[in-house]
C-alpha cells in the first residue's frame, strides 16, 4: 500500500497506469465477494422453502430493527421486507372492536331503544338498508368524499362458530364469491395469529377490478363470550401491484360477534364496520348507491354459505379449534397455504 501511495504521487503515464491497475483490483475483489454471498444464497435456496427463508430475514431484520429502529425501517423498506413488528394488529385494536358492539347496548338502556334504532342516534349515522336480518347505515369520513358503513345483523338459524369460520376460509370463500378473482394468504405472524391476505375482486361495469393487501387478526373473548375480527390495508412485498388490478391503498374492517346462548348453538347478533376507498372517479353519491345496494347481496350470500356449512353441504376449517382460554393470546391459523396441509381439523 506504502509502494502504491508513492508510485501514484508521481506523475505520469505511471500514474494513470497503477490507478487502472488499482481500480481493475478493486472490481475483481468486489465481483469476488458478490459471486461469493450469490453462492450463499443459492444454497440456502437449496437446503430451505421459500416460505422459511422470507421467515429467516424476517427474523434477521426484526432483530437489527429493535437496536436500530429508525435504520431498520429504512433498509427493511428497501430490502422488501414486511415489518411485522410495525404492521401486527395490537391487542388494544381487538379490545376496542370488542368495546363497539357494548357501547350500542349501553346507549340502548340508555334510550330504551332497540339497538337497530342507537345505532342510528351514535354519531349521525344515517340509515340506509333495513330488512328482517340486519340494518345498514352509513356516514361521512371527516376530510374525505367517503363513507364509513356499519352493519348490524342477527340471525337465529346458524351457529356463531359456523359463522365465524364462513367469514375466515379463503378457500371456501372462492366456491360461494362469484366476485373473488384471486384469494390468498401470503403471510403470518406466529406471535399474533395475524396474516395477510391478498384479495382481488370483480367490480361492477365499466370499472376495472380492484385487489386488497390486508392484515387481518381474529380471536376469542371468552370472557365476553365475543368473536372478534379486524382488518386494515397493508403493503406487502409478496403482493406487489400490477396493471391487472387498481390496488386499494385504503381498507378497514371491524366485525364483532356475540353468541345468544353460545358459541355451538343457534342465534347470535353481529356488527360490522366497514370502510375503503375504491379509487374511483364517481361522485360520493354514486358510490354510496353501489354498495348500499351491494351489500345486502353480500350478507344473503354469506347466510347462505353458513347454512350449507351447517347442513353438512361442504366442509370448512374451525378456526376457533385452538382460540382456548388459556392461550388466547396467541391464534395459530389452519389456513391453508400453498404447498401446506391445514393442521386444523374440518368443521361443518
Amino acid at each position: 500500500l506504502a509502494k502504491a501511495t508513492e508510485l501514484v504521487s508521481r506523475p505520469g503515464r505511471k500514474k494513470q497506469g497503477l490507478l487502472s491497475l488499482f481500480a481493475n483490483h478493486c472490481s475483481f475483489v468486489t465481483g469476488q465477494r458478490l459471486r461469493r454471498a450469490y453462492q450463499i444464497g443459492e444454497l440456502y435456496s437449496n437446503l430451505y422453502s421459500e416460505r422459511t427463508r422470507w421467515t429467516l430475514v424476517g427474523n434477521i431484520w426484526r432483530r437489527f430493527q429493535n437496536k436500530q429502529a429508525p435504520v431498520g425501517r429504512l433498509v427493511a423498506a428497501l430490502a422488501g421486507v414486511f415489518m411485522w413488528e410495525n404492521e401486527k394488529i395490537e391487542d388494544e385494536e381487538i379490545t376496542r372492536c370488542g368495546l363497539e358492539l357494548r357501547s350500542l347496548d349501553s346507549m340502548k338502556r340508555r334510550n330504551s331503544l332497540p339497538v337497530e334504532e342507537a345505532g342510528e342516534v351514535e354519531a349521525g349515522w344515517e340509515s340506509v338498508v333495513e330488512k328482517k336480518e340486519f340494518k345498514v347505515w352509513k356516514r361521512p369520513i371527516p376530510d374525505s368524499h367517503l363513507y364509513e358503513y356499519r352493519v348490524l345483523a342477527s340471525y337465529n338459524d346458524v351457529t356463531p362458530r359456523q359463522f365465524f369460520n364462513v367469514q375466515l376460509d379463503t378457500e371456501y370463500r372462492k366456491t360461494w364469491d362469484a366476485l373473488v378473482i384471486k384469494l390468498e394468504v401470503v403471510d403470518r405472524d406466529a406471535n399474533t395469529g395475524s396474516e395477510v391476505v391478498h384479495w382481488a375482486t370483480h367490480f361492477p361495469y365499466p370499472m376495472y377490478s380492484r385487489d386488497y393487501v390486508y392484515v387481518r387478526r381474529y380471536d376469542v373473548d371468552w370472557e365476553n363470550n365475543l368473536m372478534i375480527l379486524v382488518s386494515r390495508a397493508v403493503a406487502h412485498p409478496r403482493a406487489p401491484e400490477t396493471q391487472q388490478f387498481v390496488r386499494v391503498h385504503s381498507y378497514q374492517s371491524k366485525m364483532v360477534i356475540r353468541p345468544h346462548k353460545s358459541f355451538d348453538e343457534n342465534g347470535f347478533d353481529y356488527l360490522l364496520t366497514y370502510s375503503d376507498d375504491p379509487q374511483t372517479v364517481f361522485p360520493r353519491y354514486c358510490v354510496s348507491w353501489m354498495v348500499s345496494s351491494g351489500m345486502p347481496d353480500f350478507l344473503d350470500k354469506l347466510h347462505t354459505a353458513a347454512l350449507k356449512a351447517k347442513n353438512l353441504e361442504v366442509g370448512i376449517h374451525d378456526y376457533t379449534s385452538r382460540l382456548k382460554p388459556k392461550d388466547a393470546g396467541r391464534q395459530p391459523s389452519p389456513e391453508r397455504l400453498a404447498g401446506e396441509n391445514a393442521p386444523g381439523p374440518i368443521y361443518a
